[in-house]
């Protein structure tokens, strides 16, 4: 009963016609950016952060959700019409959507993955407002010393587990955690690493740091790629978007393993859509009656992804809200906008500010219905938006950057610190460094340090503690082992690249 009634407070919040209005403007600008190649859910809610600030903050949360899993949604768009993959997770339907596009059924393709879509994150809402509750329940009995073994887990695992070079991710969250030490201690009031600017004295700012490294950085690396000019796509009828009865039935399957693969592994931090999306097409694959068909327009190839990717999108709220531990980086920003708003996430969440957290969920289902009646009658928009060369739009975007940041805190230096941290995003990428293990350290480390100071004074100074309580010992002696995994990882490569170069 408890749960029909939250159910109610969520969808009178959701429903209200302010937040309503910015569900709408999330989803929609979100499918706009994730269409555009390269750009990805990350870069998408980094560049429209701003768009937040003093709104109140279910109305905030409910709009970069939005642009969340709308840029989920959009980013197959130009996967399945230009073999551009919009977001990293539809890199897969590339394999599939672009041969469908070339043998004239664009259309089915593009339709299908709405359907796929929509069905995925229906049952990744499904999940969130089962499981969330139950593992806030648990997360309320554990204390400081578990809470900072879970965060360092999850540091190491956002870094380790899906970069296939682990040490390199390793470093990447050490610098985050660098720059998330920058500003007043909490506790004594000293300035720590500000390099003598005031303007640091308040640490370094999440906006400049979140849309310089995959704003700016990514306007960079698009003005050094080859996609400047026009591209000619054919054009989409209504009519043509239509499966046939055939295609129907040989998604229904390929749909509801994909919901299921990505609902787990999205609620996984260190996972995510990008291991559910490739484990599901190869799922499709090993099972189906007719593997040659993979790779040569087979609709399973694209359905199953697109579900698992965006059932992955709304499980990774779980770990983020319950517990506070950004499962991505994009939820990074997710928290980053909580703790923005000054509402403490974690267990207490649910507790203390019911109306965010049941308003958020209620949105999900409203903004899947919004991106489900958008995208199939805007896909014709969105072609046209494709065409638009790249040497005009990503300029605009950089202004847009720019004027967002300045607005946050009227701060030039905030500028300098976003121009900065793009210049820094570019030569990391160039370097094949990972950005975002960057953005999940910062957000975390302070979590970190507070949790380790805490587990300190409860204990004494005994260090002990982390491994004597069952818990925090166990999650720490799982982390040691991923580190070591990854060492042995890293080496393992070395080893095969110098006898390949020896041979």
């Amino acid at each position: 009963m408890e749960l029909v009634d939250n159910v109610i407070l969520g969808f009178g919040m959701a429903l209200s016609p302010t937040n309503l209005f910015y569900c709408f403007i999330g989803v929609f600008l979100g499918t706009m950016l994730g269409a555009l190649p390269g750009i990805g859910s990350l870069a998408a809610v980094s560049m429209l952060l701003p768009l937040s600030i003093g709104l109140p903050p279910t109305t905030a949360l409910v709009m970069l959700a939005g642009v969340y899993y709308g840029s989920e949604y959009g980013g197959s768009t130009s996967s399945i019409l230009l073999n551009l993959p919009g977001t990293p997770t539809n890199a897969v339907t590339c394999i599939d959507g672009y041969p469908m596009a070339q043998q004239g059924r664009a259309g089915v393709a593009l339709f299908s993955t709405t359907i796929a879509s929509f069905v995925g994150g229906s049952f990744g809402i499904i999940a969130l407002y089962t499981l969330s509750p139950l593992l806030a329940d648990a997360a309320i009995a554990i204390g400081p010393a578990e809470y900072f073994s879970l965060m360092v887990a999850g540091l190491v695992a956002a870094a380790v587990v899906t970069d296939e070079r682990p040490l390199k991710g390793i470093a990447m969250v050490a610098l985050g955690l660098m720059f998330g030490t920058i500003g007043t201690d909490v506790d004594s009031g000293v300035a720590r690493y500000n390099l003598g600017y005031l303007e640091l004295r308040d640490g370094i700012s999440f906006i400049a740091l979140a849309m310089g490294l995959f704003g700016v950085s990514e306007v960079i690396m698009s003005l050094r790629s080859s996609m400047s000019g026009r591209r000619k796509i054919d054009k989409v009828t209504f009519r043509s978007m239509l499966p046939e009865r055939e295609e129907w039935r040989q998604s229904a399957g390929p749909v509801a393993r994909g919901a299921l693969l990505g609902g787990v592994f999205g609620a996984l931090p260190g996972t995510g859509a990008t291991i559910a999306t490739f484990l599901s097409y190869a799922i499709e694959k090993k099972i189906a009656r007719d593997p040659s068909r993979f790779g040569n327009g087979a609709i399973e190839g694209i359905v199953s992804p697109e579900s698992a990717n965006n059932s992955a999108a709304q499980t990774a709220f779980i770990p983020t809200l319950t517990l506070g531990i950004p499962g991505s980086a994009t939820m990074a920003i997710m928290l980053g906008a909580l703790i923005m708003n000054g509402v403490a996430p974690g267990p207490q969440l649910m507790m203390n500010n019911p109306e965010i957290f049941w308003g958020l969920a209620a949105s999900f289902w409203i903004g899947n219905v919004l991106l489900l009646v958008l995208n199939i009658p805007l896909i014709g928009l969105w072609i046209r938006l494709l065409q638009i060369p790249y040497t005009l739009l990503y300029p605009a975007i950089l202004i847009l950057i720019c004027i967002g940041t300045y607005t946050v805190r009227n701060s030039a230096f905030d500028i300098m610190l976003v121009l900065l941290f793009g210049l820094l995003g570019y030569v990391l990428r160039t370097l094949k460094f990972q950005l975002a293990p960057i953005l999940i350290g910062f957000i975390l480390g302070p979590m970190i340090e507070e949790n380790f100071k805490r587990a300190m004074l409860f204990s004494r100074g005994d260090f002990m503690t982390f491994l004597e309580r069952p818990i925090s010992g166990i999650t720490l002696s799982l982390t040691a082992a991923l580190l070591l995994w990854a060492v042995f990882k890293t080496l393992a490569g070395r080893r095969r690249a110098a006898r390949a170069i020896g041979q």
